[in-house]
């Protein structure tokens, strides 16, 4: 994108926070902001190479001292700043931990949870009810519990004389793994299991080290395991689907042969010519839900994301 493009564009990105009410019903967070007098979604600008998934539970966490878990990825939206134009990317995101007592800080001098068409009708922007009525939807999960990641880059085989299963990664591949462990932990990871490939191992590891989960073999999603026993490895994945009362995800680290594969015994499916969802090296499946009720968030790059400054 030229200079003088670049310029013209604001990234930020949010989150709609939710929880359960004492009545089984839903609530939402909404904050007021005295500088603009009113009252918004959680949201903020992008840093300096900022990814924007982290951006958004930073700016969350900042904003409303709430602890929260990153669900699935909410819509983008999009509307005129005196900057130029403001796209604003949302996830939604549980509240855990404890129900401190909110003290107003720089941005925001007031929070307040509301149940979801409440909070609707109080918001003064359009753009955050379209976020609202997407936190209302019941036909697909709020929140992922499985992360399905492509081991990083681990240089060619042709270059490697060991057995290929010891096929470490390279130096791009170690960056991925990093870039990984830096972003992540935003699930709320809460079990690591790994194909048994070094180059998989190595992947998680760094989260390994951020989360304190221990990193665990899952020999049915190795590539000539699965190839061998595709239904043994559904049944795994099914499992790893099904949904579960504390918040958090399960990762697991595969390889370009069977993640395709398990995406469309799933049910997901990608729009062009290609004939199977991609799955790039150190890119991240985010799944929850059944096959005909299945979120899938696909997240090519967790590096920075190309509109932050």
């Amino acid at each position: 994108m030229p200079a003088e493009r670049k310029r013209g564009v604001v990234a930020a990105a949010g989150g709609a926070v939710w929880r359960t009410a004492p009545d089984g019903g839903l609530e939402t967070v909404l904050v007021h902001r005295e500088r603009y007098d009113d009252w918004s979604l959680p949201k903020g600008k992008l840093d300096a190479g900022e990814n924007a998934l982290a951006a958004a539970v930073r700016e969350v966490r900042e904003e409303t001292a709430l602890d929260v878990v990153a669900g699935r990825r909410s819509v983008r939206t999009r509307y005129a700043v005196a900057e130029g134009a403001k796209h604003v990317d949302y996830w939604l995101m549980r509240a855990v931990g404890s129900d401190e007592p909110f003290d107003a800080n720089h941005e925001v001098d007031e929070l307040r949870w509301l149940p979801v068409e409440e909070a609707a009708a109080l918001a003064t922007h359009q753009h955050d009810r379209t976020v609202l009525t997407d936190l209302a939807r019941t036909d697909v999960p709020r929140a992922p519990t499985l992360l399905l990641v492509r081991h990083a880059k681990a240089g060619s085989r042709s270059h490697w004389d060991g057995p290929d299963a010891e096929r470490p990664l390279d130096a791009q591949g170690r960056r991925q793994a990093q870039q990984l462990a830096a972003v992540l932990p935003v699930f709320g990871p809460v079990e690591l299991l790994t194909a048994e490939r070094v180059r998989c191992r190595q992947t998680l590891e760094p989260l390994a080290e951020v989360t304190g989960v221990p990193l665990c073999a899952l020999p049915e999603l190795g590539e000539e395991e699965f190839a061998a026993d595709p239904q043994g490895g559904l049944a795994v994945v099914e499992r790893l689907l099904e949904p579960r009362d504390r918040p958090g995800v399960t990762v697991v680290c595969s390889q370009g042969g069977a993640i395709p594969s398990v995406l469309m015994a799933l049910g997901v499916r990608w729009e062009g010519s290609r004939p199977h969802p991609p799955a790039a090296k150190g890119s991240v499946w985010a799944l929850g839900g059944r096959t005909g009720a299945l979120t899938a968030d696909y997240y090519r790059d967790l590096g920075p994301d190309p509109d932050a400054p």
